[in-house]
Parts: C-alpha cells; sequence; structure tokens
C-alpha cells in the first residue's frame, strides 16, 4: 500500500484531502515550525505523512493552547494537560504526531515504530531537534512482540496513533498493545480514516470489547484540518465488573 503524499485543503474546497508529491511538509504547531521530511519513492507506508498526524495534531493544539482565562469553554482541558503525564506513540512513521505532541508539552513519550521506519523517523528529529529543543526517545516495536512493548515500561498515561489501521492481519495485535500500554485511568488518542473496510469492521469490533470509544465531534477539530474522510477518538479502558466472589469478569 502506497500514498502520493500529502494533502492540503485550498480555499473553496470542502473537507476532501489533497495530496502532493512535495518531499517536505511544514506544521506550526504551538508557534514552533516542524519540517518533515518525507521519502515517497519507498513503498512502507511509514516513511510517508500520513493525513490523520497532521489531523490528530492540530485537535490537540486547538484546546491544549486555550488559555484557562479564556471566555470559551474547554471539554478537553483535562484531556490535553500533560503535566506530569508518560506517553507513548504507536506507528510513528516520521514522527509528525510524537513531535508535535512535545511541543504541546508532554514531554515524556516515547515514539515507536517498526525497524525498517527507524532511519525516516530519526532523519526528521535529527532535522528538527532544535525545534524540539532535545532529540526524542524512539523505540523498535512490533504490535505483536511482547518483548519489545514490555521494554516500553508501561502503562502510560497516554497511548497515541494515528493513521495505524490499514491491514485486517494487523488489527488484532494492535488493539491489543494499546490494551498493554495504556493505564487503566489512561487515555488512547487516535487519529482515524478508514483505509480498508475489512479492517475497519474487525478494528471497531474488537476495539468495542476493550474500551469504551467517544468520537470528537468534527466541530471540535481544528478548522483547517477538520476533514470529512478523518476523525479523532478518545478510548478508555472499561472498567471490569467485580463479581461477589471478589473476583472480577
Amino acid at each position: 500500500m502506497k500514498v502520493l503524499g500529502w494533502f492540503r485543503k485550498r480555499k473553496g474546497e470542502k473537507g476532501e484531502m489533497k495530496f502532493t508529491e512535495s518531499p517536505v511538509i511544514d506544521l506550526t504547531v504551538n508557534g514552533t515550525n516542524l519540517s518533515i521530511q518525507q521519502d515517497n519513492a519507498t513503498m512502507h507506508v511509514g516513511t510517508s505523512v500520513w493525513p490523520c498526524s497532521l489531523v490528530l495534531s492540530k485537535f490537540a493544539e486547538r484546546w491544549s493552547t486555550l488559555s484557562s482565562s479564556s471566555s470559551s469553554p474547554n471539554p478537553y482541558s483535562s484531556l490535553l494537560d500533560f503535566r506530569n503525564r508518560r506517553a507513548v506513540e504507536l506507528g510513528t512513521g516520521c514522527g509528525v504526531a510524537g513531535m508535535a505532541f512535545h511541543l504541546l508539552g508532554l514531554t515524556e513519550i516515547i515514539l515507536t515504530d517498526m525497524a525498517q521506519v527507524m532511519p525516516a523517523l530519526k532523519h526528521n528529529l535529527k532535522r528538527n531537534k532544535a525545534a524540539l529543543g532535545k532529540y526524542l526517545k524512539t523505540s523498535i516495536v512490533s504490535w505483536s512482540n511482547r518483548d519489545q512493548i514490555a521494554a516500553l515500561n508501561p502503562p502510560f498515561d497516554l497511548v497515541i496513533a494515528a493513521d495505524v489501521v490499514y491491514i485486517e492481519e494487523s488489527v488484532g495485535d494492535l488493539v491489543a498493545a494499546m490494551g498493554a500500554l495504556v493505564k487503566d485511568d489512561g487515555v488512547v488518542l487516535l487519529g482515524y480514516q478508514v483505509r480498508s473496510v475489512e479492517a475497519d469492521k474487525l478494528f471497531w469490533e474488537m476495539c468495542g470489547v476493550v474500551f469504551e470509544v467517544e468520537k470528537v465531534p468534527h466541530g471540535d477539530l481544528h478548522p483547517e484540518y477538520a476533514y470529512e474522510e478523518a476523525d479523532v477518538y478518545v478510548f478508555r479502558k472499561k472498567v471490569k465488573k467485580v463479581i461477589e466472589s471478589g473476583g472480577s469478569e
């Protein structure tokens, strides 16, 4: 599977995705510019910038930077309060979302992906080191590898993922990894677009067993990144029912 590149919504257009062959994507987050270099020549999905990483990043920016003195209510003030929180990103790719969340105050974050993606990720972290103020932590993680997941030292307050559901065969491992990594009172933030009908169906079936799912209203996305095809979801672990014997169901 290969995407053509990145998108930009032009004036006068509705919320459709627009892709370009541009090798460099610029994204301003909290007043700091990130410059992401993608490699459209490879056949690996992780070396291109996928739209939902930008949608998720700008959603977080919209609400996490809203001043407490603002007259506008902030329904996400608790969700996006990153103080004293540990986080991990699954399927980080070129690192857009992880870098953006770091700039929004999520300083304890580990960016993870498969070994094949690491050169592109590390190149972009080095490229943006001055903007980020440091070189962010990375780790090679396959969702099916329990040892690699355990080595991250879970659980985390926050698990971030964007555009990670595209192959039916990987869905079970992804959902299991999310469940293993997030705290019982933690949160999964997901940027999502349907990439495969079969994978989409299975993903939501499996998520429904493990998580309570909340879809962010489209009107709450960043107005310049509110695309019809992309959504943001908030997952919280379902509370286990305690039975009379003191066990759980």
